[in-house]
């Protein structure tokens, strides 16, 4: 049965009478308390964050949300100007390598104009903004720079224009 692309499961045949180190052959299942290993019951019994709260979030979910957060206030304050536009996240730029060679400056977010075919977005590039925050404290700040910069340049405005507390982090 397949899974997806990378995952694949293939049952054992039937018949088949291969059993592991340590399984009982009542049932041939283990009793429930040996199935996992749990020496002297010092391993978690629940997660260690509940889902709710936002550090239970990998460091990619809590970036997406960063950049949300940013489309939403930019929302609140240009309108209409900001509903067209998608953001996206993407984790590196594609010339990276390029401007590496070079000794240029690594973009943190980039946008594309609207056409006739796809709407306008901007793109943030996670890896380069957390690395040019130096701190976790730093990435909202510098996320929301990112977005102002490229939301400016989209619609031909200052990014004071955009939003007045551009660049207070700096």
């Amino acid at each position: 049965m397949e899974h997806g692309s990378d995952f694949t499961v293939v049952p054992e045949p039937e018949g088949s009478s291969r059993r592991t180190a340590g399984q009982h052959t009542a049932g041939g299942r283990r009793p429930f308390h040996r199935r996992r290993r749990d020496r002297r019951g010092r391993s978690l019994r629940t997660p260690l964050l509940p889902a709710s709260v936002p550090a239970s979030l990998s460091r990619k979910q809590q970036f997406d949300e960063y950049v949300l957060e940013s489309a939403e206030r930019l929302q609140q304050l240009r309108g209409p100007a900001i509903d067209s536009i998608e953001f996206h996240v993407e984790q590196i730029p594609h010339e990276l390598e390029t401007l590496a060679a070079l000794g240029g400056r690594v973009p943190l977010g980039t946008y594309t104009p609207e056409t006739s075919a796809r709407p306008a977005a901007i793109i943030v590039y996670r890896h380069p903004v957390e690395m040019a925050a130096g701190a976790a404290w730093y990435v909202p700040e510098l996320v929301h720079d990112a977005v102002v910069e490229q939301a400016a340049e989209l619609l031909g405005l200052s990014p004071e224009m955009i939003d007045p507390t551009y660049g207070h982090f700096n």
